[in-house]
């Protein structure tokens, strides 16, 4: 299903149909063995201690100290990808119906279904209002996160794909090989920025912004205040999701079975880590790196040790933390997962 979302833009088609023929390699971690049949593994591992619990009395409070591996699932609108949270809510951007969801955190109670544009792809939080970029008809949609109202629509013409906020602007990666700058305040176009072909999805590091190239199998730095390149770093294989931990950028390589691991200050290779299988989103929350795919597997930020690999039975896409939980959408069975 994952050559469907992108039916509209060549280029992010040859970018998943490369990830999809390519054969899924064991690779061993440059930094951590890998033990005989552990890429194989089909069954949760047993739950382990959360070194971070002690930072999130959450965790504690929920009675969640340790990394669960069964998740409740809350039904959303057709084909999620994209997951968001905005404080108090979950946001999913329903790719198969033009929708966006609203869950209330706590009990994933559903609060509101709101109509985006053609194929919504990603969801992304500015602090007051919900952005859904539109893989469809090119275009990015600006919902106010209180009810869910349509503050503006503004468009790229080309397809839009995962974003991130820097603090005042939001950074549109597209099917036009460029990253698009829109000012959060008004949705006003600042600049178009070349990257690497097909990019999937941005993250913000607190200067810069970092873009995955799937075609390019590259990961680009820019400065934020005006989009100039900082620096091209190579990636595994078809990389598509990325996160910041607060000092390195964690870069899910869809075609390559793969997470991969750059400092932050200057790109360097600091790791590289199986993650069968196909890998697709990743977020951090606090302590691990959770990746998702067919698989959702869980590293420890520290030093990529696997803590986790668990079967949803489901293909998982878009990941978000909110505090205390990682929620996962399941594309083909139309639900967001809360571990």
């Amino acid at each position: 299903m994952k050559t469907r979302i992108l039916s509209c833009v060549s280029l992010i088609v040859v970018a998943l149909a490369m990830a999809n023929l390519l054969p899924i390699q064991a690779q061993k971690p440059i930094n951590q063995p890998v033990q005989a049949g552990a890429e194989l593994q089909t069954q949760p591992q047993p739950p382990k201690l959360d070194a971070g619990a002690h930072l999130n009395p959450l965790k504690i409070a929920l009675l969640k100290w340790y990394l669960v591996n069964e998740t409740t699932r809350f039904p959303v609108g057709n084909e999620p990808y994209g997951v968001c949270f905005d404080g108090a809510n979950i946001w999913t951007a329903n790719f198969g119906d033009g929708t966006v969801t609203k869950l209330r955190a706590s009990d994933g109670e559903v609060l509101g279904t709101f109509q985006a544009g053609i194929e919504p792809y990603g969801v992304t939080f500015d602090g007051a209002n919900i952005w859904v970029s539109n893989v469809g008809d090119g275009t990015v949609d600006k919902l106010r996160a209180g009810d869910g109202k349509n503050l503006g629509i503004f468009q790229l013409n080309v397809p839009a794909t995962w974003m991130a906020f820097d603090g005042a602007n939001i950074w549109v990666p597209n099917g036009g090989n460029t990253l698009t700058k829109l000012r959060a305040s008004d949705g006003k176009n600042l600049g178009n920025f070349g990257v690497g072909s097909s990019p999937f999805q941005a993250a913000f590091d607190g200067t810069n912004v970092w873009v995955t190239n799937g075609v390019s199998n590259t990961v680009m730095k820019l400065r934020a205040s005006d989009g100039k390149l900082l620096g091209t770093f190579p990636a595994g294989s078809g990389p598509i999701g990325i996160a910041f931990d607060g000092a390195n950028m964690w870069i899910a390589d869809n075609g390559g079975g793969t997470v991969t691991e750059l400092r932050a200050s200057d790109g360097a290779l600091l790791g590289t880590f199986n993650a069968p299988i196909e890998p697709y989103g990743i977020a951090f929350d606090g302590e691990n790196i959770w990746v998702s795919g067919n698989y959702v597997n869980v590293l420890r930020a520290s030093d990529g040790a696997s803590l986790g690999l668990f079967s949803p039975n489901t293909n998982t896409v878009g990941v978000a933390f909110d505090g205390a939980n990682i929620w996962i959408a399941g594309q083909n069975i139309n639900k967001v997962g809360k571990l």
